[in-house]
C-alpha cells in the first residue's frame, strides 16, 4: 500500500485538510465521478444525480458508521447566495448540507427547488376557495 493510501486510512480528518482526487462510481446512478470540474477540492457528491453517501459525522472526518444513500431532497441558498443541496439518508434519516460543485446537473438543481410547487401538499383546483378562507379577494 502506497504511503498516501495508509495516511488517508490511518490519519483522523485527512479530508478535512487534503483535497479528495479520488475517483469514484455512483452507487445510484453509476456515474464515473472525478474531481475535475467541481470547483473545489472537496468532491462529495454525484453532478449527475446529486446522491451522495452517508460517511461524514462532520465534514470531512469519514466518521460516520451508516454508509447509506444520501438522497437530494431540497435546496436553499446559502447568505452568499450559493446555492446548497439538502440530503436525507435513507438508511438512517441523517439530513446534511452540501455546497453545489460547478459540474452539477441544472436541471437536477433545479427540478428538486420546483418539486414543492409541482406536488403542493394541498389541492390546487381548491385554491381560491382556500384563498377567500384566508381573507384574500380569490
Amino acid at each position: 500500500m502506497k504511503r498516501e493510501q495508509k495516511r488517508k486510512l490511518l490519519e483522523k480528518n485527512y479530508y478535512k485538510h487534503h483535497p479528495c482526487n479520488d475517483v469514484f462510481t455512483c452507487k445510484v446512478c453509476g456515474w464515473k465521478v472525478g474531481p475535475a470540474g467541481a470547483g473545489s477540492e472537496h468532491r462529495n457528491h454525484c453532478p449527475n444525480c446529486l446522491h451522495s453517501l452517508h460517511l461524514d459525522v462532520e465534514p470531512g472526518d469519514r466518521a460516520a458508521d451508516c454508509g447509506g444513500i444520501l438522497e437530494p431532497i431540497g435546496v436553499w441558498v446559502r447568505k452568499n447566495g450559493e446555492w446548497a443541496v439538502i440530503h436525507r439518508c435513507r438508511r438512517c434519516g441523517a439530513l446534511r448540507s452540501n455546497r453545489t460543485a460547478a459540474d452539477d446537473s441544472p436541471v437536477k438543481l433545479l427540478s428538486i427547488a420546483l418539486k414543492p410547487l409541482a406536488l403542493p401538499p394541498f389541492p390546487i383546483e381548491r385554491m381560491e376557495e382556500l384563498s377567500s378562507l384566508l381573507g384574500g379577494g380569490g
